[in-house]
């Protein structure tokens, strides 16, 4: 007797479609792979692609390499060309042993130096500068610091009005509120862009899933 299977042909392809979902779901899950362009609120600063939406100072040789903006080499900054007053902001950091860089924010761009405007959070885990990661540099030092040379970790900092919160992977490092009336450097001032240190040419480090979300007023 003929019996039509067609039925059971159809169920068997729909539940290998859902397990191979299933594998390729938790396989990136395991792998740390994320798409924070997809979060409710949040933008996405960084294409993995290419450096558009940035602009670089002093000539500094930013690269993009599997999907990560690679800092190493002599002194530059590299500025977004937006600005942001409140907000969220996350990247994915690492570091390579002995080096040195930094996240700003509430910067201006500035084509020679060190950026004179906003604050500087702090990545370093084992270089010889005392200050270690998430440090709001010349406000609030940490000579210990949760991060690890060679290990992703994300560098979490919420700014709503004076007040700023830094979190790496989650823990609360930083809860500092800027006095009335700050002035000079650092401040915070009105609102900037966010840039990333190139430090010095024997410091290595990769940033990617760069993200913001803006915060009302």
């Amino acid at each position: 007797m003929y019996r039509d299977h067609s039925y059971l042909n159809a169920f068997t392809g729909v539940m290998a479609a859902l397990l191979f979902s299933s594998i390729l779901g938790s396989s990136a899950a395991h792998s740390g792979e994320n798409k924070p362009e997809t979060e409710e609120g949040w933008i996405s600063l960084f294409n993995g692609k290419d450096l558009t939406g940035w602009e670089i100072a002093e000539n500094g040789p930013w690269k993009v390499e599997d999907g990560k903006i690679v800092v190493t080499g002599k002194r530059s900054h590299l500025f977004t060309k937006d600005e942001f007053k409140n907000f969220e902001f996350k990247a994915d950091v690492m570091t390579t042993p002995g080096s040195n860089s930094g996240i700003f924010f509430h910067t201006k761009f500035q084509e020679e130096g060190w950026p004179k405007h906003g604050y500087e959070s702090q990545v370093n885990v084992t270089h010889k500068d005392r200050v270690k990661t998430g440090s709001i540099y010349n406000r609030v030092k940490l000579f210990k610091t949760p991060a690890k040379d060679n290990e992703w970790w994300t560098q979490h900092i919420i700014v709503k009005g004076r007040h700023v919160v830094v979190k790496i992977n989650g823990e609360t490092v930083v809860d500092y509120t800027e006095p009335e009336g700050a002035t000079g450097y650092p401040s915070l001032g009105e609102k900037g862009k966010f840039a990333l240190q190139a430090h010095d040419p024997k410091s290595v480090v990769y940033y990617k899933n760069i993200r913001v979300k803006p915060l009302a007023d």
